[in-house]
């Protein structure tokens, strides 16, 4: 799936994997990483990328959320909140390979349910983090 044309690109270097570093071209995001002991690391005092990846994608969710209700002329409160747990382990049948999935629990206060529940679907249509992942991970959205 092709964009065009590119709106903006964010760029970042990693340096030492999961033990390494991770700064943006810009300075704005520089950050030690520690790999969990549940991957078999130190546990370090520093963030890895499934942080990174929860934090990221609730974000922008809420960003395609925002976008969805602003063309139904919809206002979402400021309180919209998104908590994902991003998961890692093996693939099945993929002997050595890894992969992730994601559970999200959405709230909006004041909203009807059933108009948020079909204001999340149609976002995780257009929501960029949803279109790169679709089919690859495993998501779970749940309205709370």
């Amino acid at each position: 799936m092709a964009i065009h044309p590119t709106a903006y690109t964010a760029t970042a270097t990693a340096t030492g994997g999961r033990a390494g570093t991770i700064e943006s071209n810009d300075g704005r995001l520089k950050a030690a990483l520690s790999t969990p002991k549940a991957l078999g690391g130190d546990d370090g005092a520093g963030t890895n990328p499934e942080q990174l990846f929860a934090a990221g994608y609730s974000a922008c969710f809420i960003g395609a959320m925002k976008a969805v209700a602003g063309r139904q002329k919809l206002q979402l409160p400021a309180e919209v909140s998104i908590t994902s747990d991003v998961g890692i382990g093996p693939l099945v049948g993929k002997e050595g390979c890894f992969g992730i999935s994601v559970a999200m629990r959405i709230s909006v206060p004041g909203m009807e349910r059933a108009a948020l529940e079909a204001l999340v679907a149609q976002a995780h249509e257009v929501c960029p983090y949803s279109n790169a992942t679709r089919g690859n991970v495993d998501v779970t959205l749940t309205v709370v």
